[in-house]
């Protein structure tokens, strides 16, 4: 059973011979009763405060979990942009080594094809060479010719 200040105010005790001095008992009995008043006022207003700091503890996990779920959320972010990131290093590194591989073939290409002419212009020089020759031999036996010939009609 709890006991109100009403209940301390309103309290009847009997009275007897020789017993306690009814003043101080009344006395007594208020300054117990202010004191409970003012306790249990205390009390409430501790309730309140106990009640309004467990909701701003709600509030604060509920805070404390939107932060971690944010902070996970973008840990999750950052690993993707970093798969993102790697995955287009590795086709870049790709895409330029095809590049190179096709430009060191172009190349190679370039040099059989140069080799290519330079047999072949090794080729129309020793023609030309042959040519030149058998036109100035030719030429030097006519030449010949012409002198017997102009020896041969002196002396006639």
């Amino acid at each position: 059973m709890r006991i109100t200040p009403l209940d301390i105010q309103q309290k009847q005790f009997k009275v007897r011979f020789r017993g306690f001095d009814m003043e101080e008992v009344y006395s007594f009995l208020e300054i117990i009763r202010e004191t409970l008043e003012e306790i249990l006022k205390e009390n409430a207003i501790l309730k309140e405060k106990v009640a309004l700091l467990e909701n701003q503890v709600e509030e604060y996990k509920k805070m404390e979990q939107s932060i971690r779920d944010t902070l996970i959320t973008a840990q999750k972010l950052v690993e993707e942009y970093k798969e993102n990131a790697k995955r287009e290093a590795e086709l870049i590194v790709k895409e330029a080594e095809l590049r190179a591989e096709n430009i060191i073939r172009e190349a190679q290409e370039k040099v059989v094809k140069i080799h290519e002419d330079i047999v072949d212009l090794k080729g129309i020089r020793r023609h030309f060479k042959e040519e030149l020759r058998r036109l100035i031999e030719s030429h030097l036996r006519m030449l010949e010719f012409d002198k017997e010939r102009e020896g041969e009609e002196s002396e006639i």
